[in-house]
């Protein structure tokens, strides 16, 4: 199997941390993860196996994130944002949007001589996937969106559990990070899923290691916040596009996939049993499945 290491490319302003899995001839896919979550995040055999798939696999750090530029200025979210947001549709201010984080996207393809791309997205990433597709249609082969929402804010509510851990401060020491890391994949899972548990301080050492940013995670919320809903927008949307949610997703509850795939002109929906707002190796098979019949579907006919 083919693998590039990481690298940094200039894009829209910014640098990004990539690396590359797959065939330089294979069809080109790029993976773009969600709030505060590093490319590490799609993991290594993820990425493989989509790769054997027949796709040149692209992952990245989202701007403010693992090694790619971290950006200035805003304050953490409260509560009272978020009830102005919803109450009285007052969005909160933010140092910049999803589309711009769309555009570090395009951006990324140009250094790698791309012009076309499956575009896949999860959680944020999904709205920046979205966006993507709104914004650059002539640049997508193909879309899907997993466990994102529309934005439209009349949707149900993450879980009491889920937006306390939003709003949580951030740790202020490594173990602190550690056990907040294993608690907070505990929540998102929404079951049990012991052999994810037991992998869990291995993972978190590794995003430690690379780095992190909390008031970078609190700008890419403010972000998603800001950037408004995009309903009307995706009804427009021509890419071929494949909704993916978990049915128990705590964060961003399946209502919202629904609502996703249901404006999106002829949208296919897989929902899957059991999944919450994470990626346990179990449900590999549905979503790597979904993925890459999805994307060969489209460019076969």
């Amino acid at each position: 199997m083919s693998y590039q290491p990481p690298k940094m490319a200039k894009s829209n302003g910014i640098e990004l941390c990539y690396d590359i899995f797959g065939a330089a001839d294979a069809e080109p896919l790029v993976l773009i993860m969600g709030l505060g979550a590093q490319m590490i995040f799609w993991e290594d055999d993820f990425c493989r196996d989509l790769a054997a798939r027949g796709f040149r696999v692209i992952r990245f750090d989202n701007r403010d994130i693992g090694l790619s530029t971290k950006m200035n200025g805003g304050k953490p979210l409260t509560a009272m944002d978020f009830l102005k947001l919803r109450i009285f549709k007052i969005a909160p201010q933010s140092a910049y949007k999803l589309w711009d984080m769309a555009n570090d996207v395009m951006g990324l393809l140009d250094v790698l001589g791309i012009k076309k791309a499956h575009i896949v997205g999860l959680s944020m990433g999904g709205a920046i996937a979205q966006e993507i597709a709104m914004l650059h249609p002539d640049r997508v082969l193909s879309l899907t969106s997993i466990m994102a929402t529309s934005g439209n804010p009349r949707l149900p509510n993450p879980t009491k559990e889920a937006m306390a851990m939003l709003l949580a401060p951030a740790p202020k020491t490594k173990d602190e990070y550690v056990q907040r890391f294993a608690s907070n994949w505990k929540i998102l899972r929404a079951g049990s899923f012991p052999e994810e548990e037991a992998k869990d301080g291995e993972r978190a050492e590794k995003t430690y290691a690379r780095g992190l940013n909390p008031a970078g995670v609190g700008r890419q919320l403010r972000a998603i916040l800001a950037s408004g809903d995009r309903t009307s927008r995706l009804r427009g949307v021509k890419a071929k596009t494949l909704v993916i949610h978990g049915i128990a997703d705590p964060l961003v509850p399946v209502a919202h996939g629904k609502a996703v795939a249901a404006t999106i002109p002829g949208a296919k929906i897989l929902l899957i049993e059991g999944m919450g707002h994470a990626l346990p190796k179990k449900f590999w098979p549905a979503v790597i499945g979904g993925i890459a019949d999805h994307a060969h579907g489209v460019t076969k006919h």
